[in-house]
C-alpha cells in the first residue's frame, strides 16, 4: 500500500483520471491518504479523514512512509485557524494554505508555520462563529475552502475545524446525528437536511438562532427555515424543502 499528503494549498480531487473530469471534493494541505491505484500521471486516493475516494494529480502530492502516515493520523488534528496562512521550506519558498488545513505534517514536509493553531474539540457554540469565516464565500461544487464551497464542504470544514468528523456528501452526513422531531428542538449548530422530488439528499446546512440559518447556495448565505425549508426573502420563494434536522453534537 502507498501513502500521500497533500503538500499544496488546494488540490483538486476528480471522478475520473482527467483534468476536465468533474471536481468532486478538495485535498487541504496536510491531508493523508491512501493510494488506492496509481497510475502514469493519476492515482486514485482514498482521504484519510472521511474516506472519500477520487483521483489525484501525481504531480500535486508527496509519497510518505506507512509509519508516518500513521503517526499523523493518529495524532489530535492541528488545524490553521485564520482564513488564509503560509507556509515555508527550507529553501524559503512559501505555499499559502486555506482555513483548516492540517499541520500534522510540518515536520515530515520539512515546512515552517508560523501562524494561529487550533486543536481539539470546540464549544458547540463556536460553531456558528466558525461558519461566518465563509459567510459570501462562492459557491463551487466540491470545494472546500473560503474561495469556493459547495454545501456539505461548508457543513463538514465548520465541523472540522471544531474537533468534529463530518462525511463529505450531504447524503452521508445525514445518516450521522440523531433526528429531531421539530425545528424547535433545534439549537444552534445542528444541521438541517433538505430532499429533491424523488426523495433524495441534496442540501444541507446549518442551523443558526430564531429560525434562521446558513448554508451554501450561490455563495454562503443566510435565510429563513421554517417547518416547509429554507425561504429566500430576495425571491420570496423556499428554495428547498426540508427532509430531517440532524443533532451530531
Amino acid at each position: 500500500m502507498l501513502y500521500g499528503i497533500c503538500n499544496l494549498g488546494i488540490v483538486p480531487m476528480r471522478s475520473e483520471p482527467s483534468d476536465t473530469s468533474e471536481l468532486v471534493s478538495q485535498l487541504l494541505y496536510g491531508d493523508c491518504f491512501k493510494v488506492l491505484e496509481k497510475r502514469k500521471k493519476w492515482s486514485r486516493i482514498r482521504v484519510a479523514f472521511d474516506k472519500y475516494e477520487a483521483w489525484i494529480d501525481n504531480k500535486q502530492y508527496l509519497e510518505i512512509e506507512a509509519d508516518d502516515y500513521k503517526s499523523i493520523t493518529n495524532s489530535k488534528p492541528i488545524l490553521s485557524q485564520d482564513l488564509l496562512e503560509f507556509v515555508s521550506d527550507a529553501s524559503q519558498n512559501i505555499f499559502t494554505i486555506p482555513l483548516g488545513a492540517t499541520l500534522n505534517g510540518l515536520e515530515i514536509l520539512n515546512h515552517k508555520f508560523d501562524g494561529n493553531k487550533q486543536s481539539g474539540q470546540q464549544e458547540k457554540s463556536n460553531l456558528i462563529n466558525t461558519a461566518f469565516n465563509y459567510l459570501n464565500s462562492p459557491y463551487l461544487w466540491g470545494g472546500k475552502t473560503p474561495f469556493g464551497i459547495d454545501c456539505s464542504g461548508f457543513t463538514q470544514m465548520v465541523y472540522k475545524i471544531n474537533g468534529y468528523q463530518l462525511k463529505r456528501d450531504a447524503s452521508q452526513q445525514a445518516i450521522q446525528g440523531d433526528a429531531l422531531s421539530f425545528i424547535e428542538e433545534s439549537e444552534p449548530g445542528d444541521l438541517a437536511f433538505f430532499d429533491n422530488a424523488d426523495g433524495d439528499i441534496i442540501h444541507v446546512g446549518i442551523i443558526m438562532e430564531d429560525n434562521y440559518i446558513i448554508h451554501a447556495h450561490g455563495k454562503v448565505r443566510i435565510d429563513r427555515l421554517d417547518h416547509s425549508g429554507i425561504y429566500n426573502a430576495d425571491r420570496n420563494i423556499h428554495t428547498h424543502k426540508l427532509r430531517v434536522i440532524k443533532k451530531i453534537i
